[in-house]
Protein backbone atom coordinates (compact mmCIF):
# COMPACT_ATOMS: atom_id res chain seq x y z
CA UNK A 1 0.00 0.00 0.00
CA UNK A 2 1.44 3.47 -1.14
CA UNK A 3 1.84 5.65 1.64
CA UNK A 4 -0.63 9.04 2.24
CA UNK A 5 1.01 12.26 0.77
CA UNK A 6 1.47 14.31 4.15
CA UNK A 7 1.04 18.05 3.68
CA UNK A 8 1.04 20.99 6.28
CA UNK A 9 -0.71 23.90 5.34
CA UNK A 10 0.39 26.80 7.45
CA UNK A 11 -0.42 30.94 7.38
CA UNK A 12 2.26 32.91 8.73
CA UNK A 13 2.41 36.52 10.16
CA UNK A 14 -0.72 38.42 10.87
CA UNK A 15 -2.77 37.50 8.12
CA UNK A 16 -5.71 36.73 9.38
CA UNK A 17 -7.50 35.39 6.21
CA UNK A 18 -7.54 31.62 5.99
CA UNK A 19 -10.68 30.82 4.08
CA UNK A 20 -8.47 29.80 0.96
CA UNK A 21 -5.81 27.80 3.15
CA UNK A 22 -8.99 26.07 4.34
CA UNK A 23 -10.50 24.97 1.10
CA UNK A 24 -7.24 23.69 -0.43
CA UNK A 25 -6.67 22.15 3.31
CA UNK A 26 -10.58 20.18 2.52
CA UNK A 27 -9.35 19.76 -1.10
CA UNK A 28 -6.31 17.70 -0.36
CA UNK A 29 -7.83 15.65 1.96
CA UNK A 30 -10.51 14.71 -0.58
CA UNK A 31 -7.84 14.14 -2.51
CA UNK A 32 -6.65 11.55 0.10
CA UNK A 33 -3.49 13.57 1.32
CA UNK A 34 -3.04 13.88 5.13
CA UNK A 35 -3.76 17.06 6.21
CA UNK A 36 -2.30 19.53 8.95
CA UNK A 37 -3.42 23.07 9.23
CA UNK A 38 -1.30 25.12 11.43
CA UNK A 39 -3.97 27.97 12.07
CA UNK A 40 -3.68 31.85 11.95
CA UNK A 41 -0.89 33.96 12.75
CA UNK A 42 2.63 31.32 12.87
CA UNK A 43 5.64 32.49 13.07
CA UNK A 44 8.38 30.71 10.77
CA UNK A 45 10.04 28.67 13.74
CA UNK A 46 6.25 27.68 14.59
CA UNK A 47 5.72 26.50 10.74
CA UNK A 48 9.05 24.79 10.96
CA UNK A 49 8.80 22.53 14.28
CA UNK A 50 4.88 21.99 12.98
CA UNK A 51 6.33 20.67 9.75
CA UNK A 52 9.76 18.52 11.41
CA UNK A 53 7.35 17.35 14.47
CA UNK A 54 4.62 16.34 11.84
CA UNK A 55 6.60 14.45 9.46
CA UNK A 56 5.13 16.29 6.39
CA UNK A 57 6.44 15.79 2.71
CA UNK A 58 4.95 19.28 1.44
CA UNK A 59 4.54 22.20 3.44
CA UNK A 60 1.96 24.68 2.44
CA UNK A 61 2.30 28.54 2.81
CA UNK A 62 -0.43 30.84 2.54
CA UNK A 63 0.19 34.39 2.31
CA UNK A 64 -2.07 37.34 1.31
CA UNK A 65 -0.42 40.32 4.00
CA UNK A 66 2.20 40.88 1.75
CA UNK A 67 4.88 39.70 3.83
CA UNK A 68 6.00 36.23 1.84
CA UNK A 69 9.30 38.14 0.50
CA UNK A 70 10.38 38.29 4.31
CA UNK A 71 8.44 34.74 5.81
CA UNK A 72 8.78 32.47 3.29
CA UNK A 73 12.32 32.30 2.82
CA UNK A 74 12.91 32.13 6.82
CA UNK A 75 10.61 28.73 6.83
CA UNK A 76 12.46 27.24 3.92
CA UNK A 77 15.84 27.92 5.73
CA UNK A 78 14.17 26.90 8.74
CA UNK A 79 13.77 23.47 7.13
CA UNK A 80 16.97 23.19 5.73
CA UNK A 81 18.61 23.86 9.32
CA UNK A 82 16.49 21.24 10.73
CA UNK A 83 17.53 18.75 7.85
CA UNK A 84 13.97 18.76 5.94
CA UNK A 85 15.41 20.63 3.16
CA UNK A 86 13.70 17.80 0.77
CA UNK A 87 9.92 18.91 2.19
CA UNK A 88 8.08 20.62 -0.82
CA UNK A 89 7.67 24.13 -0.04
CA UNK A 90 4.16 25.43 -2.08
CA UNK A 91 3.22 29.26 -1.66
CA UNK A 92 -0.11 30.63 -2.20
CA UNK A 93 -1.83 33.56 -2.13
CA UNK A 94 -1.84 37.38 -3.68
CA UNK A 95 2.13 37.31 -4.77
CA UNK A 96 2.88 39.60 -7.24
CA UNK A 97 4.76 37.93 -10.57
CA UNK A 98 7.91 40.15 -9.68
CA UNK A 99 8.17 38.10 -6.37
CA UNK A 100 8.36 34.49 -7.95
CA UNK A 101 11.79 34.17 -9.01
CA UNK A 102 13.08 35.43 -5.70
CA UNK A 103 10.43 32.86 -4.21
CA UNK A 104 12.10 30.46 -6.81
CA UNK A 105 15.85 31.62 -5.87
CA UNK A 106 15.04 30.65 -1.96
CA UNK A 107 13.96 27.54 -2.40
CA UNK A 108 10.14 27.73 -2.87
CA UNK A 109 8.81 25.08 -5.68
CA UNK A 110 6.02 26.34 -7.01
CA UNK A 111 3.74 29.25 -6.74
CA UNK A 112 -0.03 29.47 -7.25
CA UNK A 113 -1.94 32.46 -7.40
CA UNK A 114 -5.98 33.52 -7.13
CA UNK A 115 -7.34 30.95 -9.64
CA UNK A 116 -5.70 27.97 -9.29
CA UNK A 117 -7.72 24.98 -9.71
CA UNK A 118 -7.31 22.20 -6.74
CA UNK A 119 -7.18 19.54 -9.13
CA UNK A 120 -3.86 21.62 -10.13
CA UNK A 121 -2.64 21.71 -6.63
CA UNK A 122 -3.29 18.18 -5.87
CA UNK A 123 -1.52 17.17 -9.48
CA UNK A 124 1.77 19.60 -8.79
CA UNK A 125 1.61 17.94 -4.99
CA UNK A 126 1.84 14.25 -6.50
CA UNK A 127 3.92 14.99 -9.32
CA UNK A 128 6.56 17.05 -7.31
CA UNK A 129 6.51 14.36 -4.17
CA UNK A 130 6.68 11.43 -6.86
CA UNK A 131 10.03 13.09 -8.82
CA UNK A 132 11.46 13.67 -5.36
CA UNK A 133 10.83 10.29 -4.17
CA UNK A 134 12.38 9.16 -7.58
CA UNK A 135 15.11 11.76 -6.96
CA UNK A 136 16.44 10.53 -3.73
CA UNK A 137 15.94 6.75 -4.99
CA UNK A 138 18.56 7.51 -7.69
CA UNK A 139 15.76 6.75 -10.44
CA UNK A 140 15.01 9.74 -12.77
CA UNK A 141 12.11 11.56 -12.67
CA UNK A 142 9.28 10.53 -15.20
CA UNK A 143 7.96 14.07 -16.55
Amino acid sequence: MEARIRVLIAKPGLDGHDRGAKVVARGLRDAGMEVVYTGLHRTPEQIVRAAVDEDVDVVGISVLSGAHDRLVPEVVSGLRAEGRGDALVLVGGIIPDADVPALRAAGVHLVFGPGTTLEHIVEAIRAGVGNRDQALAGTSPTR
